[in-house]
């Protein structure tokens, strides 16, 4: 199946960002590329991009749609594991030259059937999660990479294979990366975004099957290093319509773009002592265990504020374990990995008991005595990703209130405020220990990330804890 750029149908000039490149991203994961490339092993750090571009569905109806996308990015380079923005998974193989890696990626791809009057009839195609396996070659004259990817969601159960070619060269501060791929996605991808059954068809809306298809890709990214740890980019893609999909009744742009801008900040490396300024913190790790309830309020505005009220939504409690890593150290500050399992008492409320597992980075700041110099307390912001094997049935009874729908993957928020048991205590196994607070928080950013399944909302949880260093 040939490739057509020339064809171009007309379309309303709303066209360009109402559906945020919801088909375009599947055809334009190298857009998507995060500057967190050959960090050393143990590197961690945050950001977050927006998402604007052309989709090839009809436009929205609704004037009122998010003309824009934020994506929260997570990231972490591990001897074994990683996680770069919205692809993560497991090295096989790691050098200079070569990459085989098992891995996720997350596909944005979707048609929401309420987007326009036409659509009416037709069932919602979801976003999913791909994975599967990839291999690259990193030299001189370039990076080439082959990946292979299956639907893990049973949503389009289709794959995906991809190569693309990318040249990457430093300019000062500047990165530049120009780049091309081809993808092939097999009768099962490409009929599930773009396909009509003979349930959806009517007269305007005929039966539809496009079989596989191939898309091409360009594009650009570039990144500028402010500092050694704050990187901004900005990165641009452009993709051409199968011409078999072009014929879908679905689809009326011939050819679709992407544009992701955005930041990272890098918390250093927690492998090795040039990011530690005090070799005796080198490798500290931290376990913590706390308990509490359903929470009323928000955790801003609201709990950090003093009301520690109970949920009228429902009446369930929490438990976990939570260990970290120092990554690195400051005067005032410091950065942790962290990684939480939650336990989930919901069984009395009908919705069982569960797990979820939550990883973030940690600020931790201490206060100290303006006359002694002795440390008084300790307090934490996390930020990062939770995900739950249920629902909470708070967020389904607050999302159902509102007639908004859930998540199991959605963001991360953690605020504590805790004390040094040493201040009480002279046991041996209590001079590196706190207990205080922490409030435990699963948001959607006010609905304004795909990647969170677009949930405005939350549920909140107030614990008490004992968290000990070592």
């Amino acid at each position: 199946m040939l490739v057509k750029i020339g064809k171009k149908r007309t379309a309303p000039l709303g066209a360009v960002f109402c559906l945020l490149f919801a088909a375009a991203a599947s055809q334009a994961q190298e857009v998507a590329e995060i500057p967190f490339w050959h960090q050393p092993p143990g590197s961690a750090g945050l950001g977050g991009g927006l998402r604007f571009g052309q989709s090839p569905y009809l436009a929205s109806d609704n004037e009122d749609d998010r003309q824009f996308d934020l994506v929260p990015l997570y990231l972490y380079e591990g001897k074994y594991l990683f996680a770069r923005g919205t692809a993560g998974g497991l090295h096989i193989v790691n050098n200079d030259d070569y990459e085989f890696n098992a891995f996720v990626r997350y596909r944005f791809q979707r048609l929401d059937p309420d987007s326009n009057e036409y659509y009416e009839g037709l069932e919602e195609r979801k976003q999913s999660l791909d994975a599967g396996i990839q291999f690259a070659i990193k030299k001189k004259w370039g990076e080439l990479t082959l990946d292979w990817v299956a639907d893990t969601l049973d949503r389009h159960n289709g794959q995906q294979a991809k190569l693309s070619y990318r040249y990457r060269f430093d300019a000062g501060a500047w990165s530049i990366s120009p780049y091309i791929s081809w993808s092939y996605q097999n009768s099962n991808l490409t009929d599930y975004y773009f396909g009509v059954s003979e349930a959806e068809a009517r007269i305007d809306r005929p039966e539809f099957s496009a079989g596989s298809s191939q898309w091409a890709e360009f594009g650009l990214n570039t990144a500028w290093h402010f500092s050694e740890r704050i990187v901004f980019f900005a990165n641009v893609g452009f993709a051409g319509v199968d011409s078999d999909v072009l014929d879908s009744p679905l689809v009326e742009e011939s050819g679709v773009s992407a544009l992701f801008v955005g930041g990272t900040y890098t918390f250093g490396n927690a492998r090795t002592p040039e990011n530690i300024n005090n070799p005796l913190r080198d490798g500290e790790w931290s376990w913590r265990v706390n308990y509490g309830y359903q929470a009323s309020g928000n955790i801003v505005s609201e709990i950090d504020q003093g009301d520690f009220s109970k949920s009228e939504y429902a009446d369930t409690n929490i438990g976990g374990l939570t260990l970290g890593r120092l990554l690195h150290d400051g005067p005032r500050v410091d950065f942790l990995g962290k990684f939480a399992l939650m336990r989930h008492f919901e069984d009395d409320e009908g919705n069982g008991n569960f797990n979820s597992y939550n990883a973030y980075i940690m600020a931790m700041g201490k206060g100290y005595s303006g006359w002694t110099g002795e440390e008084w307390f300790r307090w934490g912001f996390g930020f990062g990703m939770s995900y739950a094997e249920k629902v909470p049935i708070a967020e389904q009874r607050k999302q159902a209130e509102k007639g908004d729908n859930t998540s199991h993957f959605i963001n991360y928020l953690e605020m504590t405020l805790d004390f040094p048991l040493r201040r009480m205590s002279r046991s041996n196994w209590l001079q590196n220990c706190y207990a205080g607070l922490t409030i435990v928080h699963r948001s959607g950013i006010f609905g304004t990330s795909d990647l969170l399944g677009d949930v405005s909302g939350g549920s909140d949880w107030i614990t008490a804890h004992l968290e000990c260093t070592r």
